[in-house]
């Protein structure tokens, strides 16, 4: 006997990144060429010391950290957004304005659930986060392809011309994930403009804010006084802190919505963990030196990234930012075939552009990406030779 299984999950892709990982099963990596993982952007070193401490202290001396908390997280963390997000924004964000969620995947996955239901439409630029699309494919609503060509940047005036009368909102990732480019602030209001006229949410994932080259705000949505009621901002406390493990984001949006939210996140979680909510609140407060200095590393090693493309003239980098950079490969071969071969001869785990692209569009095939924040400068030089030295 066979359980039933919906028609919307048998049509989900499997996880890539799992997917990606059953590559590695057989293979051997000698010690003169070990593995070279550049297939997921998470942190894999855990929080500086003095973070684990200070939830060492929590777990031992505060009995609430143990409990059940309120399902929209605790208020000083949501206090401390507000707070920090209305200075280096200039605008105004009140505390009730933000919730708290089991990381940022919830955080979309609780938006969307206020927004769209089957047979709805969202428009994802693409190449998208598979994640955003896995969520949309399960529950039926439809995700409209956005697509960004060479340089990787949506296009409001295209975008308007997909928005439907079941069109329910528009997201935006920037940082880009996979893409690596950071959106100019130009490109963020006209989307915000669009949605706002034709009454659609815009979703703006901010998971990798705090890598972005540029200084000061991204972009000026949060000054505007009716950023309410259009704009739903997401975040995540796990690259800046290193709390993967820990599960930490964060949806900024009207109360009304949030208070919709609230169902959602009650019925999954009940409520964020206690632990991981403090260890946030305690980043925020303590580790602004340390964060600036994890962004300097960053960025040079997006440095060595473009430093070290320019050197493979076949290939083509089309965007490199925070955590990924994305590029064309030269080789005539389908980006899956290439990724895993890269596996067994070139000791290289990265991921094809087909995880990120419309099954229909032959761009993905030719596209790869790779998540260098794990590797310092020494480590992007040698994948860069091993990507030089790969023959088809």
């Amino acid at each position: 006997m066979t359980l039933p299984l919906t028609a919307e999950m048998d049509a989900t892709e499997a996880p890539p990144v799992m997917e990606a990982r059953r590559w590695l099963q057989g293979v051997t990596f000698p010690p003169e060429r070990p593995l070279i993982n550049v297939s997921q952007a998470a942190p894999m070193e855990p929080p500086p010391e003095p973070l684990r401490r200070a939830i060492a202290d929590a777990a031992l001396g505060d009995p609430s950290a143990h409990l059940y908390g309120p399902v929209l997280g605790l208020p000083a963390l949501r206090e401390e957004i507000a707070a920090a997000w209305s200075a280096g924004y200039g605008g105004q964000v009140r505390a009730e304005e933000v919730a708290i969620t089991q990381g940022c995947n919830q955080a979309f996955c609780a938006a969307l659930a206020t927004l769209a239901a089957a047979g709805d439409e969202v428009i994802l630029p693409a190449p998208w986060y598979f994640n955003h699309k896995m969520w949309l494919d399960m529950q039926g609503v439809r995700a409209v392809p956005l697509p960004t060509g060479d340089t990787l940047l949506p296009d409001p005036e295209r975008a308007a011309s997909l928005v439907t009368a079941a069109t329910r909102a528009i997201v935006l990732v920037t940082p880009n994930n996979p893409g690596g480019v950071e959106y100019p602030a130009a490109t963020v209001r006209a989307f915000f403009d669009l949605a706002r006229a034709r009454g659609i949410a815009l979703i703006l994932d901010e998971t990798y804010r705090d890598f972005d080259s540029r200084a000061g705000a991204p972009h000026d949505l949060f000054a505007d006084a009716g950023w309410q009621g259009t704009l739903i901002q997401l975040y995540s406390f796990s690259k800046a802190y290193r709390l993967t493990g820990h599960r930490v984001g964060a949806i900024v949006a009207d109360a009304a919505r949030l208070s919709q939210v609230e169902k959602f996140l009650d019925t999954v979680a009940i409520c964020p963990g206690q632990l991981g909510q403090i260890a946030a609140l305690w980043g925020m407060r303590n580790l602004a030196r340390w964060v600036a200095g994890e962004r300097a590393e960053i960025l040079a090693r997006r440095g060595a990234m473009h430093a070290g493309f320019a050197a493979l003239p076949d290939w083509r980098l089309m965007g490199c930012g925070a955590f990924f950079a994305y590029c064309e490969h030269p080789f005539d071969l389908p980006a899956p075939v290439l990724a895993r071969r890269l596996v067994a001869e070139a000791g290289v785990l990265l991921l094809p552009g087909t995880m990120f692209m419309p099954a229909d569009d032959p761009a993905g095939a030719r596209q790869l990406r790779i998540a260098f924040a794990n590797i310092g400068t020494g480590g992007i030089a040698e994948l860069v030779r091993r990507l030089a030295d790969f023959r088809h």
